[in-house]
């Protein structure tokens, strides 16, 4: 009998694969050996180990644009400009790890009539932003209340037949979607074509490829200057696919902040069984988009159990469970929950600390909490980082960033599993500020 693959095997795999040069076009074998040395930097910060210096990342938002001299709007529209934008940021700076930026498919958002977002030169008029400024969520109760039931029998059903035709509005012919069992018997599938051939569901369909094919143009062009970045500079990405906390699955898009928060008051067993519901697709999320990109790190951002969102004793009922069964979820197939904790989680640590989460298989990033408390309870069995404030790369000045990122790293660095990184996505920066924060890290991160 075949010995089962465990999880740590499954984790060294997708390692091997992100480390890995073989298919992978360099200028030159010390590129090469460049981008397997920072790869090799994040992986031993993962696993509490001390690499030969402190992995620095950047978050990066709007800034990548106003640094080139182009417009929000344009990094959406103008691939080939934002392109260029995108490695004049990287070329003049010289990051370790390529940063994301505001580059987005926004004909492709166009196509499918997506209402869940505003954003700068969309073609929607309901949805347009002026071009000089970021995109921004439209926060709004997309599933009622009298809802829940429906989500709870078939989470997919009802996303695909409910929830996107309110978001996209030119998939609002899904709405009459038949069932895919008429397949399981073949005089049943006439009447299956049938009404799948309706005309509002033949023009969500069409509307759907549409978006396909202009997400696919995004596509090309965004792994054409991933892939220079990755051959002329040894830069590794750091993002390998995208998860969410089930309750932020509920609350962030769902039922939005007011209706989730009246819930968990009017009909909090409906919010349990609803959580408990997604977690199995907040899995799946993530252990797919890994296994695509062949790259351990699942992006999870931390939304609404965040310090202020709700007490400390309904996030341990509402919120922490199912994140907790989605990174073990997310760890058993061999992916890194990269959690991008925003706000501030001073009140959590212990809780997320003491749950039996195993060692060396977890990153955190927070951006509000006390970083000594972090290391206290967080350094011995979690990589973590973040904490730089978005406020020093606008209004402070280099030598306070300088400070920042030495006492940082001194105080909290100094025995590994630790990386440097913004605490936000960073939209508004000086340009001299973001030198001061790469020349900080490669400074005062080098271990001894």
């Amino acid at each position: 009998m075949q010995a089962q693959t465990t999880s740590e095997q499954k984790m060294e795999a997708l390692f091997a694969a992100w480390m890995s040069t073989e298919g992978k076009s360099f200028v030159s074998p010390e590129v090469a050996q460049t981008y397997q040395r920072r790869v090799q930097r994040f992986k031993d910060v993962v696993q509490l180990k001390k690499p030969d210096q402190v992995p620095t990342i950047l978050l990066t938002g709007g800034f990548v644009a106003d640094y080139a001299g182009i417009s929000h709007g344009e990094m959406m529209y103008d691939y080939e400009k934002a392109a260029r934008a995108i490695l004049k940021f990287h070329e003049d700076f010289q990051p370790d790890y390529q940063a994301a930026s505001n580059f987005l498919p926004g004909p492709a958002f166009d196509r499918l009539g997506y209402v869940l977002y505003r954003w700068p030169g969309s073609k929607i008029p309901s949805q347009s932003l002026p071009p000089t400024m970021p995109f921004q969520m439209v926060e709004a109760e997309y599933m009622r209340a009298d809802e829940y039931d429906q989500l709870i029998a078939d989470p997919e059903y009802f996303c695909l037949r409910v929830y996107v035709p309110r978001i996209c509005k030119a998939l609002g012919g899904w709405q009459l979607l038949p069932t895919f069992f008429a397949t399981m018997e073949m005089p049943f599938i006439p009447f299956w074509l049938g009404v799948s051939g309706a005309p509002p569901v033949m023009e969500a369909f069409q509307a759907f490829l549409e978006a396909v094919r202009l997400n696919a143009e995004y596509g090309a062009v965004s792994g054409r200057v991933s892939a220079e970045l990755m051959s002329k500079y040894g830069m590794p990405g750091t993002i390998g696919g995208f998860s969410k906390a089930p309750f932020d699955i509920l609350g962030d898009t769902l039922r939005g902040t007011r209706g989730v928060m009246l819930d968990m008051y009017r009909c909090p067993d409906k919010v349990l069984a609803a959580v408990e519901r997604l977690t199995p697709i907040a899995i799946q999320m993530g252990l797919q988009a890994a296994m695509m990109s062949q790259h351990p790190f699942v992006l999870i951002p931390l939304h609404k159990g965040a310090d202020g969102f709700m007490s400390r004793e309904d996030f341990k009922k509402f919120y922490w469970p199912t994140l907790k069964a989605t990174l073990l979820g997310l760890i058993e197939g061999g992916a890194v929950p990269f959690l991008f904790v925003e706000g501030g989680y001073n009140e959590r640590l212990d809780i997320i600390a003491e749950s039996g989460l195993p060692a060396g298989r977890t990153i955190w990033l927070f951006d509000r909490t006390d970083m000594k408390a972090v290391k206290k309870f967080f350094g011995s069995w979690a990589c973590f980082g973040g904490n730089v404030p978005a406020s020093l790369f606008y209004a402070g000045t280099p030598q306070e960033m300088e400070t920042y990122v030495r006492d940082l790293i001194e105080t909290v660095g100094q025995d590994g599993g630790f990386f440097l990184s913004p605490g936000v996505v960073v939209d508004q920066a000086r340009p001299e500020n973001v030198r001061a924060y790469l020349e900080a890290a490669r400074k005062y991160g080098v271990y001894g």
